[in-house]
């Protein structure tokens, strides 16, 4: 099944498009280590290209030696290198001046990674292929694995060296094309024997320390998992653009319904089991229904579930919706998930008859999603550590309803000896969804179910009885009663729905309003009260930022604290300092705190620690809130760093 794209995704791709036709097309040679043939490839193409009438000139080629390369070369224009002067050596460097002057069609640069001599424009060549791009000139260029900026850690573990030249993430996600360009180990170490990709003690020294096989294999997998989650990427970009909801199962995806139980903790090693076999990746999702009002402690233990997700190595997202099902799958199609793990509890047959089956249906509309449906045992305790929180008790909204019931009947009394008895049930209907509005679905039940009876005793014959003697009447009182229900009902939900949808979008705001107010203030103390006052604001918190003065932590700014820490959550944030992760209430570290504490992490490192205390001491906050808070730490950290600076 396909559906046309939303007008947002429209305009969307229209205005990316648009910036793509502006810019050059970037292609890149990878490859898991030198000597497998990038130079090669990319040499071969621009040859095809050139027979085709392209306008092809080479800005960098590096041949070390290699006689094919240098055969290659001579077929091809060269830009003449620039000569530059370092620590009394002259070096040759690309010329991008001269680059754009000659303004080709396809320009090579080999060596993306490579570090330009001081004094240079740019102090990376792919910063050289950048501003290529942004005046319209296509670039084919070539890179190992080992420099792509978030594989540095993992290349380091592998071969025992720190990789210094880098390229970052957002670089390789600009191209257009990614091209792998493997070798086996074997054959690789073959031609590093036969002098083809170093010559004399350099082949030596690099067959002791880098090419050593196992350093081979483990590249080549990282190359090869970079290539296909590129092209996983590319798959779920289209089927999003053109619309199409059908799962194409080129790759496994796991995706786990989290809920309020605590139960929820096994599907969720379950789903990380499921995912660690077939090597892929896996989302915790819960759905949030406006229908279904839920407890404090309830809503802590979905938290601390979806915590134990991300700890375990998942996404996670909240939905919001009326239909748990539709959103689920509408979800799932649109992530491209072939696997969907849900818990089921033993239920009496009577209960399954007359109540749905969230599973049940997963199963009935799944199509071509496989369903794993993992039951849990009957009666099972929680396991889950929770809060111990107090319960608020909602009487007083039972007597707001019992209070506009009987302002509605007084009112009726006074209008009974002008208007039809039947005309009245309308002022009972608006009572009702007037209690409705107050979001709470007992005491709209409630004032239906009053506003009924004091209805047939006010105004229905006989009076001031509940007995109903005549068919009409008692079928206009089941009636009042279904309309009234229904009429609640809808209100109730609607009200929660607009409540959740400004939620969202109120979310979705919070960060670039927070980058636009950081903009206009001048000063760190300024800079630390709008960032005080506006989360404090926005997440209902106290609020506190403490900047290092004299190997210490100070507070420098506060909103609605002005409580000095004692030593215990003093020593919480300075460990959130040293270690630049987010510790406190909530989390798996430190959490005998009664706050949040994030890191304020600018590019070289912690300059300070937010500390947020909820007003409301049982609420803990959600994954999605918690990386809003680092998002806005973030965003303070870099306002004060520009500032230092």
């Amino acid at each position: 099944m396909q559906e046309r794209p939303s007008p947002e995704k429209l305009l969307q791709r229209i205005k990316e498009e648009e910036q793509h036709q502006l810019r050059g097309k970037l292609k890149i040679y990878l490859g898991a280590a030198p000597g497998v043939g990038k130079t090669y490839s990319m040499l071969h193409d621009a040859q095809t290209l050139r027979n085709q009438g392209l306008d092809v000139v080479i800005g960098i080629v590096e041949s070390h030696g290699r006689q094919e390369i240098e055969a290659m070369l001579k077929n091809f224009e060269i830009i003449p290198r620039r000569t530059m002067d370092y620590r009394g050596r002259a070096l040759m460097e690309f010329d991008l001046d001269a680059a754009f002057k000659r303004n080709p069609g396809l320009i090579l640069l080999d060596e993306m990674a490579h570090t330009n001599v001081p004094e240079s424009r740019h102090p990376k060549r792919w910063l050289d292929i950048k501003e290529l791009l942004d005046r319209g000139i296509d670039v084919y260029t070539t890179m190992n694995v080992q420099h792509i900026e978030s594989l540095n850690d993992v290349v380091s573990q592998i071969i025992h060296t720190q990789i210094k030249e880098t390229v970052p993430d957002s670089m390789v996600d600009m191209a257009d094309t990614i091209e792998l360009i493997d070798l086996p180990p074997e054959e690789l170490l073959k031609r590093l024997k036969e002098g083809k990709i170093y010559l004399g003690p350099q082949a030596e020294l690099a067959k002791e320390s880098f090419f050593r096989k196992g350093n081979l294999i483990a590249l080549r997998e990282l190359a090869l998992r970079v290539t296909a989650e590129r092209v996983g990427t590319q798959v779920l970009l289209y089927r999003q653009d053109q619309g199409i909801k059908h799962i194409w199962p080129t790759k496994d995806k796991i995706l786990v319904c989290v809920g309020y139980s605590a139960e929820s903790a096994k599907l969720i090693r379950s789903a990380r089991r499921i995912a660690a076999n077939l090597q892929t990746d896996w989302i915790a999702i819960h759905v949030d229904r406006p229908q279904k009002k839920i407890s404090d402690e309830e809503r802590n233990i979905m938290v601390q579930n979806l915590r134990l997700a991300e700890q375990l190595g998942a996404q996670t997202r909240i939905l919001t919706g009326f239909d748990a099902v539709k959103e689920i799958l509408n979800f799932a199609h649109e992530q491209n998930i072939t696997q969907i793990v849900i818990g089921k509890q033993i239920r009496t047959r009577w209960h399954d008859i007359f109540f749905r089956s969230l599973p049940d249906e997963l199963i009935r509309h799944s199509g071509e999603i496989d369903v794993y449906v993992i039951t849990g045992e009957k009666g099972e305790k929680p396991t889950t550590k929770t809060i111990p929180i107090k319960r608020r008790t909602a009487w007083h909204y039972y007597g707001n309803a019992f209070g506009i019931i009987t302002i509605a009947t007084l009112v009726n009394i006074f209008l009974f000896p002008i208007l039809p008895a039947s005309n009245l049930i309308m002022i009972y209907l608006l009572s009702v969804t007037l209690v409705a509005l107050l979001g709470e679905a007992g005491p709209t039940i409630f004032a239906s179910i009053i506003s009924m009876l004091a209805y047939d005793f006010f105004f229905v014959p006989p009076y001031y009885s509940f007995f109903v003697f005549s068919l009409k009447n008692f079928i206009t009182l089941v009636m009042m009663l279904i309309i009234s229900q229904v009429i609640g009902y809808l209100t109730v939900i609607t009200r929660r729905h607009a409540a959740l949808e400004h939620d969202t979008a109120q979310h979705s705001a919070t960060l670039h309003a927070l980058i636009r107010q950081l903009a206009t203030a001048r000063g760190k103390l300024n800079i630390l009260r709008v960032g005080t006052e506006y989360i404090g604001e926005y997440f209902n918190s106290e609020v506190l930022i403490l900047l290092p003065e004299n190997n210490r932590l100070e507070i420098r700014a506060s909103f609605r604290s002005a409580q000095p820490l004692n030593e215990k959550e003093l020593s919480v944030a300075r460990w959130v300092f040293d270690l630049g992760q987010i510790a406190g209430r909530g989390t798996d570290t430190l959490p005998f705190s009664n706050a949040l504490y994030v890191p304020l992490l600018s590019q070289q490192g912690p300059v300070g620690v937010l500390r947020v205390r909820p007003l409301r001491s049982e609420i803990l906050f959600t994954p999605e809130q918690t990386r809003l808070l680092e998002a806005c730490a973030n965003q303070i950290a870099l306002v004060l760093e520009v500032e230092h600076s």
